[in-house]
């Protein structure tokens, strides 16, 4: 490094970019926006989010060639852009080395290759199963020679390139590189790098949102410079990938165990550039402590890539924010804010990128599809905010989704206008319906300006039980009025799903009944924990195109329609609150009204603190019993087991909760389960005989099929 004892101020910049899986040309556009902005700002170093000229989410199109070669294209486009001149760019895409497929990043300068770096610990848990698509680069600190395609020798003039686990030296620093799950390892390779000299540590990320998590990212972002001192460079993906998945963004700069600049964690901007003055002096002076220089003195050496170029010119005294000088405060949005944020802005990227014009929704009077309909709501606030900003994109997007010309002026500025344009709901109800449910539907509908139709949905109901009567001679019968168990819960499973039917017929027809082409997208509105338990109909109102609040807990959801009855001007929301949960499928007598509480035989409450135990702190049943010491133990897994089989086809579902029981990405698990758990739970009764006892609860009953 040159001038060590000069004050010296760098200006980097990273950026969230809502990419999509497999639109080169966009993410292409997208990419070389923010290197415009970044240099607009004066910075000398753009990071962005990790593999962000595929998009993360390609999934197994990492293993087709065409994914890498058009990677390579767009890569030579960036070279041969004016645009990526005096500037260090840290751009992510595939590469393949001796013929094996690794996540890298390419670091590139004044139409050259520095160095590509693969990751080297991948993330393969939960949503992401890296190691599927790449392998990780086992050699650390170590690089090879990487021969170039053809194109890009003809645009670089290079041959050949390092590729592996190395650093950037500048005129005036030192560079290292990692990647998302690296940070989250318990040996993150910015701690050798540190000891090793290096001053800025770059992380490229695609890490999604879930409730509460943002706190977990920060603290380790904090951590990674505390104790070692450095600038971290933290960039994400921020938008609907084409999954389940909404990618959070929120990047961050932080400085020596201080976080100093912040994105935002929800927004509907394709393109966000964060920036910071920071000065390297500032890294000199925290490493001056004895122990860290004892580790540094024996640290392993780096095989540096030199460049020549600084990343910092003279002080400004004005911008830097100086070790010491004012705090920063992160921005953490409360879980009922994020509710509120997170699905609305990946249903309106999925809105857009689906080129339908609009959403449908069965609005039952509950507080499930409730807060569905006022999720959408948020979404129509928030492209409204965006349009009143002057956002051309979100404006373009809004005039083609309601079918306005691209010459119009029409500026979505009004919310509940939007709403009505693009958001249908239905009321529909039956003789077991009650006058209050029917009564919520409607006041909310106008409420939020939804295009609100209401309909009894009897004859179609009659007519289907006629039809089986007719050829079988059985008229199936209600509990109510005589009829068996099994009788009772058809009757009650064909009124939900025959609402499926008539939502896609109304979806795919009512835009052409108001003039207009095209169809809507039918939403989904099963919450985490009932889809837990199993506590819905197959191929009901619960099976739709998506679903934004399918890993979301109703106690999370209530705790949402408390803040937007304030937050969105909406009183209508208390009545949603102080309703019982029902399903109103059964009739209403003088002796019994149907509660889900009390058809699951546990509250939803109860189902969070099961759903936490089995895939969090992974508990079998016995493991759960000793946590719980409740005899309903059993009863969950029973239920659970015996209607696993519905999670092969849930609606796809906005992942917001640790525990979802998705069986499409997120919890792989069999469908066919001993559901009676004969050798766990004859366990857990060998154990509850030697403790108090505490309930007799019947584990054969079940709800629905």
């Amino acid at each position: 490094m040159k001038d060590e004892n000069t004050p010296l101020d760098g200006k980097p910049a990273i950026g969230s970019l809502n990419q999509w899986a497999l639109d080169f040309e966009g993410n292409y556009e997208r990419i070389l926006q923010s290197i415009r902005v970044a240099k607009e700002r004066g910075a000398t170093l753009r990071v962005g989010p990790e593999l962000e000229i595929p998009g993360y989410g390609c999934l197994d199109h990492f293993l087709e060639g065409d994914t890498t070669l058009h990677s390579w294209e767009i890569l030579a486009k960036l070279l041969q852009s004016g645009v990526t001149l005096d500037i260090l760019c840290d751009v992510g895409m595939p590469v393949v080395h001796k013929n094996v497929n690794y996540n890298c990043r390419v670091i590139i300068y004044n139409h050259k290759i520095l160095l590509i770096r693969p990751k080297m610990w991948l993330a393969n848990d939960g949503n992401y199963r890296e190691m599927r698509y790449f392998t990780p680069w086992r050699k650390h600190r170590e690089v090879e020679d990487h021969h170039l395609p053809r194109m890009i020798q003809a645009i670089t003039g290079q041959l050949k390139v390092p590729f592996g686990d190395a650093v950037i030296s500048t005129a005036d620093t030192c560079i290292g590189v990692e990647l998302c799950e690296e940070l989250f390892t318990p040996a993150s390779p910015h701690i050798l790098m540190g000891l090793d000299g290096v001053e800025i540590f770059t992380n490229s990320s695609g890490s999604h949102h879930e409730l509460r998590k943002l706190y977990t990212r920060v603290e380790l972002i904090k951590e990674a410079t505390l104790k070692l001192g450095g600038v971290y460079l933290y960039a994400n993906q921020q938008g609907c990938d084409g999954d389940r998945l909404y990618y959070d963004g929120c990047a961050m700069i932080a400085v020596n165990g201080r976080i100093i600049a912040q994105g935002s964690q929800f927004s509907l901007n394709d393109v966000e550039v964060v920036t910071a003055t920071v000065d390297i002096e500032d890294v000199r002076a925290h490493r001056t402590k004895a122990s860290r220089n004892m580790q540094a003195a024996g640290a392993e050496r780096y095989h540096r890539i030199e460049v020549p170029f600084a990343l910092s010119g003279p002080p400004e005294l004005e911008n830097y924010d100086h070790e010491g000088q004012k705090a920063y405060e992160v921005r953490y949005h409360r879980p009922e804010e994020e509710i509120a944020l997170g699905p609305a802005c990946w249903m309106w990227d999925y809105l857009r990128r689906s080129r339908t014009q609009g959403y449908f929704i069965p609005l039952s009077g509950g507080i499930d599809s409730c807060a569905t309909a006022v999720i959408v709501f948020s979404m129509c606030r928030l492209v409204s905010e965006a349009a009143s900003r002057g956002d051309e994109q979100v404006i373009a997007d809004a005039r083609r989704i309601v079918g306005e010309p691209e010459t119009s002026s029409y500026v979505p500025i009004d919310p509940r206008e939007f709403c009505n344009r693009t958001f249908h709901t239905c009321y529909m109800g039956t003789e077991n319906s009650s006058p209050d449910t029917r009564k919520r539907a409607k006041d909310l509908g106008e409420a939020i300006g939804s295009y609100h139709i209401d309909l009894n949905m009897d004859t179609v109901v009659n007519a289907v039980r006629t039809l089986f009567g007719f050829v079988t001679g059985v008229k199936p019968k209600f509990k109510a009025h005589g009829g068996s168990g099994a009788e009772n819960l058809a009757l009650q499973n064909i009124q939900a799903r025959l609402r499926m039917v008539l939502a896609y017929m109304f979806a795919q027809l009512m835009p052409f009944v108001r003039g207009r082409t095209g169809g809507l997208l039918v939403l989904g509105s099963a919450n985490v924990d009932e889809s837990l338990r199993g506590y819905l109909t197959k191929y009901d109102c619960s099976s739709a195109d998506i679903n934004p609040i399918g890993g979301i807990s109703k106690t999370d959801l209530k705790k949402f329609i408390a803040y937007a009855k304030n937050a969105f001007d909406l009183p209508i929301l208390v009545d949603f609150l102080d309703a019982v949960p029902t399903a109103e499928l059964e009739p209403i007598t003088e002796t019994y009204v149907q509660a889900d509480e009390a058809d699951m035989g546990m509250t939803y409450d109860e189902l969070s603190v099961f759903g936490r135990l089995r895939k969090v702190e992974k508990c079998g049943p016995y493991s759960t019993f000793t946590k719980l010491v409740h005899e309903w133990v059993k009863l969950f897994f029973f239920e659970y087991a015996r209607n696993r089989h519905k999670m092969t086809t849930i609606t796809p579902a906005y992942h917001a909760e640790s525990y979802s029981p998705d069986d499409n990405r997120f919890d792989l698990r069999p469908f066919l389960y001993p559901s009676r758990f004969p050798f766990q739970f004859k366990k857990i009764d060998d154990l509850a005989g030697r403790l108090p006892d505490r309930s007799q609860v019947d584990v054969s009953k079940g709800k629905k099929d």
